[in-house]
């Protein structure tokens, strides 16, 4: 396994959190104004989440993320500067936050070397969320080439009275740009950090670059373990028992950091054919009280909460077309007969899924009338749904609810999306 860097907090960071003052308010997702939906709640209790959305090039929001500044290459001699720009952070206008490594082109800016080269990022939640234990996760399009360390990760709330490592660090997902196919998930505390580190890599199938599309990076965390998952696909759990008798730290509160560094001593610098600027795209981060990943890449179960039939207008039931698990599988209103392509799971992670696959609305799509189907579970927005105490199945991405098409209550009555009225072609009850 590559060496970790020796440390990775940095001193304006530390000064944050030693006044900080954080209460976790325990929240749930809520999908519109409607009044009949004021309860709702996810499958998980949500006690976090920033789905970035905003308008384009506005600045993360505030009251969740602290900006960091600086160029002292945070004990791993990197050499970016970390500004508070709108250049190197904000949203992208589509549901998104774009972290922006960019060459520097302000004399003004030194960092521990000189000149600064480049600017980067590096956002924390120090000062307004911290959480022990409970499921933390964030889709991620990390960027690419020689030099890039992106990095979504944890430190303990208590950095500031006894330093680092003894506060703990749970690196949920870092990548170095000489490794396009891996990401890697760590553990630092007191007698096992930096190049010490307990961890272990993860790599995509078929030689794959992770900067190709966006993933999930996940790890659940209780007392006694901590397990790191991509895609739903586990492939690391960590004990008391492996650090050999050092101690585990990782009992108290922690905050979240998202950051793109540029050089250091576990990357290495940019290269020649490095190019500039490069983007670390982040969809959402999510944190609930507890939660579950899948067995198995999209074949998991979201960490189940129940499984059985989805029953709606007439006692009909939502049923895979033909039984099929195919990408694009038309959903449908069917006879009640018990077969697997009518078994539906209400995932902890807002999915819904049967043969494997999760409810889907095509294309995205957030407009009355979209057609929804079956497909291969991918942690977008158009796979999120909310199980309301009003019955209604409420899409995340649309904040529309799942509807029979045309008010029909018919055998092979196609489903789609529409704006929620609380008609009786909206409102489903898992059997």
């Amino acid at each position: 396994m590559a060496a970790h860097r020796a440390r990775r907090w940095s001193l304006g960071g530390s000064v944050l959190l030693v006044s900080a003052a954080v209460t976790a308010a325990f929240t749930f997702i809520t999908t519109g104004p409607s009044a009949d939906r004021a309860d709702a709640a996810a499958p998980a209790a949500v006690t976090w989440s920033d789905e970035f959305d905003g308008p384009a090039g506005s600045a993360p929001d505030p009251a969740k993320w602290t900006l960091e500044t600086g160029g002292g290459g945070n004990g791993n001699h990197e050499l970016q500067y970390y500004r508070d720009s709108r250049d190197n952070a904000a949203l992208d206008g589509n549901g998104n936050l774009v972290i922006t490594a960019r060459k520097n082109t302000d004399p003004g800016l030194q960092c521990w070397y000189g000149a600064c080269q480049y600017t980067s990022a590096r956002l924390n939640t120090a000062k307004t969320f911290t959480q022990a234990y409970g499921h933390f996760e964030a889709r991620i399009k990390v960027p690419r080439g020689q030099g890039m360390w992106p990095a979504f990760w944890m430190l303990g709330n208590d950095l500031g009275s006894v330093g680092w490592p003894n506060s703990g660090e749970i690196d949920i997902m870092e990548n170095v740009g000489y490794e396009p196919n891996a990401v890697h998930g760590t553990l630092h505390g007191p007698g096992y950090s930096g190049g010490g580190g307990i961890g272990a890599a993860y790599n995509l199938p078929g030689g794959a670059a992770f900067a190709d599309a966006f993933h999930v990076f996940a790890v659940d965390w209780s007392p006694e373990k901590i397990t790191w998952s991509v895609d739903g696909t586990t492939y690391q759990t960590r004990t008391p028992a492996d650090l050999g008798g050092k101690k585990w730290v990782y009992d108290h509160p922690f905050f979240m950091i998202l950051n793109l560094a540029v050089g250091g001593d576990w990357p290495g610098s940019p290269n020649a054919d490095t190019q500039f600027p490069q983007t670390m795209t982040v969809d959402y981060v999510r944190v609930s009280a507890s939660g579950g990943t899948g067995n198995s890449g999209d074949g998991g179960n979201g960490g189940a909460t129940k499984t059985g039939a989805i029953k709606g207008v007439g006692g009909m039931c939502v049923d895979v077309a033909g039984a099929s698990a195919a990408d694009g599988t038309p959903i449908q209103l069917h006879d009640c007969t018990g077969v697997d392509a009518q078994k539906w799971t209400l995932g902890s992670d807002g999915t819904v899924r049967a043969l494997g696959k999760c409810l889907d609305v095509r294309g995205g799509s957030t407009a009355d009338g979209a057609a929804v189907q079956l497909y291969t579970c991918n942690g977008t927005k158009a796979q999120q749904w909310v199980h309301t105490s009003a019955r209604d199945l409420t899409n995340v991405g649309a904040d529309k609810c799942l509807a029979t098409k045309d008010n029909a209550s018919g055998d092979g009555t196609p489903l789609q999306i529409r704006t929620c009225s609380g008609a009786a072609n909206q409102k489903w009850t898992l059997a």
